[in-house]
């Protein structure tokens, strides 16, 4: 531990909530609250002199603040850990952003920035699909758990008392209800699926053209057409460009460029432009073909 000039303990290091929470949370609960002349002193010093230290130990001050947010928001399924560390940058955004002279706690203004930061994580990763991206989707995403008076469907009525509540419409409320008790269903039949399950999963419903007649048909109708289109190109070429084309594409043993260029006694970089004037004559023949 160390003391600043406000006799304020700060711990020297402190690990990143995801490492320990159980440590972390223990360790910033015994950081001191700072009082408002405190507080006030380290707002100005960062304000008008730019003094980091003074910015860290409001910050670090405050971190039990972030995990008190952080807590509510338990409800979606996320690591409690990567809550906190995106509450601790909002945190630390309003910090850099505090004006002392507005006359208010930092708390007050923190608050808004904690929260923007993990409203932000959590649409991001709560499901694979976006379930709110306007600003009025997102109002009823974070809202709309704690006015349900109950786990079931909500009732027309219930829906309009929630829009009013959010000056939202109803329909915005109905579909966000659907958004949030849906589920996603794996793709594929996982191995720890059940019986039935297992037999509803998506990808046993896809039609499977593999084996279908007229396919192969078709496949094998274009695999001659191209073959015969690609012989009838070569056979336009000199017979020295052929050659490198064979050997370079078609045989199994290929040749390298070096080896090429060694046998008809030019630059490694004159086989390669060959066969590229060669290669645009092939395509060219086979598109008009």
């Amino acid at each position: 531990m160390t003391t600043d000039s406000s006799n304020q303990l700060m711990p020297l290091s402190l690990s990143a909530p995801g490492v320990n929470l159980g440590a972390y949370i223990s360790t910033v609960n015994q950081i001191p609250i700072l009082t408002a002349e405190q507080e006030k002193q380290l707002a100005d010093r960062y304000y008008y002199d730019q003094d980091l230290d003074a910015a860290k130990m409001l910050v670090m001050s405050h971190l039990r603040f972030v995990v008190h947010i952080a807590r509510s928001y338990a409800g979606y399924g996320l690591p409690q850990g990567d809550l906190i560390q995106e509450g601790n940058l909002g945190l630390m955004k309003a910090v850099k952003r505090f004006d002392p002279t507005m006359g208010v706690r930092l708390v007050s203004f923190a608050v808004h920035w904690i929260k923007a930061e993990i409203h932000e994580y959590v649409i991001r990763n709560w499901r694979i699909v976006k379930v709110a991206t306007t600003k009025a989707q997102r109002k009823l995403f974070f809202n709309l758990r704690s006015l349900k008076k109950s786990s079931k469907k909500l009732t027309l009525a219930e829906a309009q008392a929630i829009a009013n509540d959010l000056n939202v419409t109803p329909e915005q409320v109905l579909e966000m209800e659907g958004r949030l008790t849906a589920y996603d269903a794996a793709f594929e039949a996982q191995n720890d699926d059940d019986e039935d399950s297992h037999h509803t999963a998506p990808a046993l419903y896809l039609e499977d053209n593999r084996y279908d007649p007229a396919r192969l048909v078709e496949e094998e109708d274009y695999e001659e057409q191209s073959t015969h289109a690609l012989m009838t190109a070569m056979g336009q070429l000199d017979d020295r460009s052929r050659d490198i084309l064979q050997r370079r594409w078609l045989d199994d043993h290929k040749s390298t460029l070096h080896e090429l260029a060694a046998e008809y006694n030019v630059s490694a970089e004159r086989i390669r432009q060959l066969e590229k004037n060669a290669m645009d004559k092939i395509k060219v023949a086979m598109s008009a073909g």
